[in-house]
């Protein structure tokens, strides 16, 4: 007859659930002192109610199914810091000037809104489609701009300090 072999028991899901019902009823002064318990250290000052609570409900959840496995932690060991990140992103954002079809762009212009409407092959502007948006400033202005920068899509240049 084969070896069965027996594994540590499975959690409660039941006893985790109340647990967890627990810490959401608790006021954010509890939530710290709870911080404290489990952590041995104060929580930080600044982090509200909402993040205390899923910190928290987090690390019971970790302490009686498991935590990440090794790989998965050392994925996020290696990843850029929240900061860094949301950082890049909007750095990311400002140099990006692609605008999604369908979008209306807008530009007061001489007393007039001009309405620019992105399409997936070109802009539209006065019933005629044109390439770029600088063809389109073109048109409405007579002159030379940057299409992007005539309607607002990049950001203006910083002036520094005048000497």
């Amino acid at each position: 007859m084969p070896r069965v072999k027996i594994g540590p028991a499975l959690p409660d899901r039941n006893s985790l659930d109340i647990e967890i019902a627990r810490l959401r009823d608790l006021e954010v002064g509890e939530l710290r002192v709870r911080w404290l318990n489990v952590f041995r250290r104060k929580p930080p000052p600044h982090l509200p109610r909402h993040l205390l609570f899923r910190v928290l409900a987090y690390r019971l959840q970790a302490d009686h199914l498991g935590d990440l496995d090794g790989e998965s932690q050392r994925l996020l060991d290696r990843s850029a810091s929240p900061e860094d990140a949301g950082q890049r992103a909007v750095d990311l954002g400002r140099r990006n000037t692609d605008v999604r079809p369908g979008t209306v762009l807008g530009r007061e212009w001489n007393g007039r809104m001009q309405h620019v409407a992105v399409l997936a092959d070109g802009f539209a502007w006065n019933g005629k489609t044109y390439p770029s948006l600088s063809k389109v400033a073109f048109a409405i202005t007579g002159t030379r701009w940057s299409g992007p920068k005539f309607f607002g899509l990049r950001d203006k240049p910083l002036k520094g300090p005048s000497s």
